[in-house]
């Protein structure tokens, strides 16, 4: 592997209808929007161990224990991991700061972004070193990667907590956040993810994969 003192932090819900993708229920109906949710964890985890760039954990929630996390994580050679945390920004700084503890920079992406290849995750490791952060922003004003050296550790407090997640407005934060922790930051270009009924014209470029 080309960055082994990173770690690539996949962060996913096990694919239960009902409980996952819930915004896009009313297109594709709780169990479509099941079925889309384990195939967009299945074709990110597939495109971000072939890239051998990094170590790859997934992060579930609310547990390890489904089948389809043990058999990912046995087909892929995985390292899983249970989120903990009252809300999305806990457990993103929880997993953050694990990781952390035992690799020189981390990259934390979810699975919504099918436009999220190799490519892009070499860009954002080869940011981490120059600089302390690299921020992968969607296009519907969140954002699809955040990357972080150790030296940011002291940082992820003022990065998770109280943030309007789902919001048009997490990017932006996040960029006024790191300018007042004084972090400096490589930005890279803007990519889709899947997260509405009006994002599912995205869906063939998944298909195209």
């Amino acid at each position: 592997m080309r960055f082994p003192n990173a770690r690539i932090l996949v962060f996913a819900k096990a694919p239960v209808p009902g409980q996952c993708k819930t915004r896009l229920i009313p297109a594709l109906g709780a169990e479509g929007a099941a079925r889309l949710a384990e195939a967009l964890l299945c074709n990110t985890l597939e495109r971000v161990t072939n890239a051998r760039l990094a170590p790859v954990e997934l992060w579930c929630a609310p547990e390890t224990t489904p089948p389809l996390f043990m058999q990912l994580a046995e087909r892929l050679r995985l390292h899983l991991h249970a989120q903990r945390g009252a809300d999305l920004g806990a457990r993103l700084q929880a997993a953050a700061a694990s990781a952390l503890g035992r690799a020189e920079q981390v990259l934390l992406i979810g699975t919504d972004c099918p436009d999220l290849d190799a490519d892009y995750l070499l860009q954002a490791l080869q940011a981490l070193i120059r600089q302390r952060a690299v921020l992968g922003p969607a296009e519907d004003g969140g954002y699809v990667l955040l990357g972080l050296r150790r030296e940011a550790l002291s940082a992820l407090p003022l990065l998770f907590t109280k943030m309007p997640w789902g919001t048009a407005q997490v990017a932006q934060i996040t960029r006024e956040r790191m300018r007042d922790a004084g972090l400096v930051w490589t930005e890279l270009a803007s990519l889709a993810d899947i997260d509405q009924p009006e994002d599912l014209v995205f869906l063939d470029r998944l298909l195209r994969q």
